[in-house]
């Protein structure tokens, strides 16, 4: 068996997010956030879960930090909760800003990277309109400098959005996530609004960050292919989707324009009434790398009709369609492996996708990318000691890594993998009947036991990967 080896400086790290892991929800001063009043409503989430207490990683941080030095790596992707470090959008909150500080401390303590995303959906509920009010994209220009004067001495690398897609036409149009609305309108302006909250963050990162500091944005990708490449209907539906979930957040940012297809796609729904002067230009601010999350690739096809998709029934709750100026798109499986999600098994698009990425936007702008997001969620059986013998999420694992090779190998500047996700948590709509992690949850008694995937992922960082 040969080896294959990464570059050279190559980060291999786990990413987490602050409302799935930590827990604590209202102690310290922490205020609600969208999510704490979504998981309220009947319907909204799986079991009626919640994340009061989810990981504890709160009350547990060194512990979980210990275990990340054990494995080997030597990067953590996290993120910071808005309402804990500025509680009903009122006052800075020293106690919450502290728990973030020791977090730092205890990861550069164990020569592990701390890898900032300032939000990963948590926004505090007090903010009037969410992401609907254009003044949120200012509010997290406040809440994005402070955190760059209190962490920016010790944090080299900033990701001011994460997946904005979903913060906006999954929780704005398709109902899945907090808040929880259906409305097309509403999902176009909450991702304008969020795009902007990017540039202005960027903005104010840099005004406070020194001069070497990294700061980027993290994309959810979806590669889109017809279902029937020969049909005229299938390419389109393939476009289309391509618009709204990809190009919609890359051509903003990296062209300063969005594509002129997705406008005519969304024609009437608002997004030429959102766009103010200067706009553009803060989204398009120069960004030092791009983090990109990758689960799985869609096949799809169209109706001659363009009549709507039905609606769809997610954990009791009905939903709308988030495919904004692509409702009446189908999309159809292959045939491939599934995940427990049911989102099948592409490790080849990852290869595709970071080439694609390359080629189109960051290379030519000599920009790198960070795989931040990638893993899935397995039916995990423990045995008696709560061991999980996952060898189904090992081999996922093997074959994305593997693609990324495969990629950098044709010239993709990838830098960095962080598998999702360190710990099983609170999987949003899902709630807890999903696992991702790599590391193993009792829920009952919070014990922490590491999976096969985990000794797997340990010996690659330390040995590299077998072919």
């Amino acid at each position: 068996m040969t080896t294959t080896q990464f570059p050279e400086g190559f980060l291999w790290g786990s990413a987490t997010a602050a409302f799935q892991i930590e827990g604590a929800a209202h102690e310290s001063g922490r205020s609600d956030s969208i999510w704490d009043v979504f998981c309220r409503v009947p319907g909204a989430v799986a079991n009626g879960d919640d994340g009061e207490v989810a990981c504890d990683h709160y009350h547990r941080m060194p512990e979980d930090v210990a275990l990340m030095h054990e494995l080997g790596l030597n990067a953590y992707r996290f993120s910071i909760s808005w309402p804990r470090v500025r509680p009903d959008d009122a006052a800075f909150s020293s106690e919450g800003i502290d728990f973030y500080s020791r977090l730092v401390d205890e990861l550069l303590a164990h020569d592990i990277q701390p890898w900032v995303t300032l939000y990963h959906w948590d926004l505090p509920a007090a903010i009037p309109d969410g992401w609907l009010n254009r003044d949120t994209a200012h509010r997290f220009a406040e809440y994005a400098q402070r955190m760059g004067e209190e962490l920016g001495d010790r944090v080299a690398h900033w990701i001011t959005l994460n997946e904005p897609w979903c913060s906006s036409f999954l929780s704005y149009a398709g109902g899945e996530h907090a808040p929880g609305h259906t409305s097309a309108s509403e999902g176009v302006r909450a991702a304008h609004h969020l795009l902007l909250a990017h540039g202005l963050g960027v903005d104010a990162l840099r005004s406070v960050l020194p001069a070497e500091a990294q700061v980027g944005i993290t994309l959810n990708f979806n590669v889109v292919d017809p279902a029937d490449p020969s049909s005229p209907t299938d390419r389109e539906a393939a476009r289309r989707i391509d618009g709204t979930s990809n190009r919609f957040f890359t051509d903003p940012i990296f062209r300063g324009a969005y594509p002129e297809d997705v406008m005519r796609d969304m024609a009437g729904l608002g997004l030429e009434d959102c766009i103010q002067p200067g706009d553009l230009a803060l989204i398009s601010r120069p960004i030092d790398f791009l983090g990109v999350n990758y689960y799985n690739g869609s096949a799809v096809t169209g109706t001659p009709d363009d009549a709507p998709a039905p609606q769809q029934e997610a954990n009791g709750r009905r939903r709308g369609n988030p495919n904004v100026g692509s409702e009446w798109v189908q999309f159809v499986s292959r045939g491939l492996p599934r995940t427990a999600m049911e989102w099948e098994i592409q490790p080849d698009g990852l290869r595709r996708l970071l080439e694609r990425l390359h080629t189109e936007y960051t290379g030519p702008a000599g920009i790198p990318l960070y795989i931040t997001e990638n893993g899935c969620a397995m039916d995990d059986v423990p045995d008696e000691d709560g061991f999980v013998d996952d060898q189904g999420r090992v081999g996922y694992l093997r074959d994305h890594f593997l693609a990324v090779r495969e990629a950098i190998a044709h010239g993709a500047d990838v830098r960095g993998y962080f598998v999702w996700s360190l710990l099983d948590n609170f999987e949003w709509a899902w709630g807890y009947a999903k696992r991702f992690g790599i590391v193993r949850v009792d829920y009952d008694t919070l014990q922490r036991t590491p999976k096969a995937s985990a000794r797997f992922l340990s010996s690659v960082i330390s040995k590299g990967l077998g072919d």
